[in-house]
């Protein structure tokens, strides 16, 4: 008699906690969380850092399976960033936008949706213990959700499309009522890459070698640019008896390659003279040729990037090798030397100007 009169309240204690339980995860799979992180004071979107890659890959396949119900409006995408390491709240909340906008750029570029798909939200805070992320949440259609058929007998093992692609989700952080908000639906939209139209140049390798070396590059448009790049030197010591001297104007064509336009190849010529005399004999001359190049930029802030290049094709030299005796140079004999192989090398730094 006992049992059954303790029966039933324990049937309805054991119903109210589970109903909590139940309503939240019918929440969590409404809406399907995907983390970005970004490194501490920069704006650029690396996709291999903290596992953003993987992230992207299956936001984009979850993009890719609702685009319909995303391009008519009844599944947005919500995206929100995060940022507290700005000493203001002001650039806390614009390297957030800049951040949002990077991640949204990548949806765009890929997946062909458009700035009214998303709602955005920026905040001048952590997202719990992360304090530069973005989260981006697609609020999928209810419809598709509480729709769930009618099962008489063992049902198959099948995976929806949400399953397939969703990641380890994430309960996105609740504003307080101190939080800043800055909510753009128009938000720009920011390619990652090369956000410039005109660069100074300076070969750092040449410089080394006490050979000022400036150059200026001209974007075209977002795949194409031409530079050139100039050298001037004269040394001269021990009484004039040792002598280091050049110029050289180095035109080139380039095209870079993918989305993030970091590599590239082009063709390139070059031209100019020489005068050198290390020892006993002393070489002056002239030389041009060309070859194709190749390489890879490596953006260290938003207005400085490192060129990292290299070029192979044929040079053609025409000099004069001399002595010195009693200070009259003396010509030994006239030369003509053709070269193939790697005939240029850089590690170049750029300075965005226009942007």
């Amino acid at each position: 008699m006992l049992t059954r009169k303790l029966y039933l309240p324990l049937s309805l204690l054991l119903l109210l906690l589970l109903s909590p339980s139940l309503c939240l995860a019918q929440s969590q799979t409404s809406d399907t969380v995907y983390v970005f992180r970004f490194v501490s004071h920069k704006d650029m979107f690396y996709t291999p850092w903290k596992g953003n890659g993987t992230q992207l890959d299956n936001l984009l396949s979850l993009v890719e399976t609702y685009k319909a119900a995303i391009l008519s409006g009844e599944a947005p995408l919500l995206v929100d960033g995060y940022c507290a390491s700005q000493p203001t709240v002001t650039e806390n909340l614009k390297l957030a936008k800049i951040r949002s906008n990077r991640v949204k750029s990548e949806l765009i570029l890929s997946k062909g949706v458009n700035e009214s798909c998303f709602i955005t939200h920026n905040y001048a805070e952590p997202y719990g213990d992360l304090r530069h992320v973005v989260i981006v949440r697609l609020q999928l259609p209810k419809a598709k959700i509480t729709e769930k058929p009618i099962v008489t007998q063992e049902p198959a093992k099948e995976k929806s499309p949400v399953a397939e692609v969703t990641p380890k989700q994430e309960a996105p952080a609740e504003p307080t009522s101190q939080t800043v908000v800055s909510s753009e639906t128009p938000a720009v939209l920011l390619k990652t890459s090369n956000p410039y139209h005109l660069s100074l140049r300076a070969n750092l390798l040449r410089w080394a070698t006490l050979t000022p070396d400036l150059g200026i590059e001209w974007h075209i448009n977002e795949h194409f640019g031409v530079l050139i790049n100039g050298s001037w030197t004269s040394w001269s010591w021990d009484n004039k008896n040792r002598r280091y001297a050049l110029w050289k104007v180095s035109p080139e064509i380039r095209y870079y390659l993918g989305k993030q336009c970091k590599g590239f190849l082009g063709a390139m010529y070059h031209t100019g003279d020489f005068h050198y005399k290390l020892g006993n004999t002393g070489h002056q001359g002239n030389y041009q040729g060309g070859g194709l190049t190749g390489g890879y930029i490596f953006d260290l802030n938003r207005s400085l990037s490192l060129d990292f290049h290299a070029a192979a094709g044929y040079t053609s030299a025409d000099y004069d090798k001399y002595t010195l005796i009693n200070n009259v140079r003396v010509r030994k004999d006239t030369k003509t030397k053709d070269y193939w192989g790697i005939n240029q090398l850089g590690i170049t730094l750029i300075w965005k100007l226009i942007k």
